[in-house]
């Protein structure tokens, strides 16, 4: 299970491949806690002469599940609630088919060996 500090280093790690040919310092700017983990919102820090946060293109924020400690770019073109809602959901129907394949698993009377239906 990841710690929010843990989260951070993943994430700062992914905008340090993202600074390609940036030449702004990049990092992150918001952390957003959600059901299953955070939200980190990232982008340019500063622009090193006047001070100002010149805005960046495709920096959706990343999203990261404490539990099974994945990182998810999320896209700039759907709203982040929506995104959010729909990671929920796949975690949801995941939960269900481990569930439903745990149900599958029996032991069969008189041996201690489980069988597969």
């Amino acid at each position: 299970m990841l710690t929010e500090e843990d989260a951070r280093r993943l994430v700062l790690a992914e905008i340090a491949q993202a600074r390609d040919g940036i030449e702004f310092e990049l990092g992150i700017l918001r952390v957003q806690q959600v059901s299953f983990g955070w939200l980190f919102h990232w982008g340019a820090v500063g622009d090193g002469q006047s001070g100002q946060r010149p805005r960046l293109g495709g920096n959706g924020p990343f999203l990261v599940d404490r539990e099974n400690e994945r990182l998810i770019r999320t896209a700039t073109s759907v709203p982040v609630a929506r995104q959010i809602a729909d990671y929920e959901l796949r975690l949801r129907r995941e939960a269900h088919a481990r569930n439903a394949a745990a149900k599958r698993v029996v032991t069969q009377p008189g041996t201690t060996a489980p069988t597969v239906l």
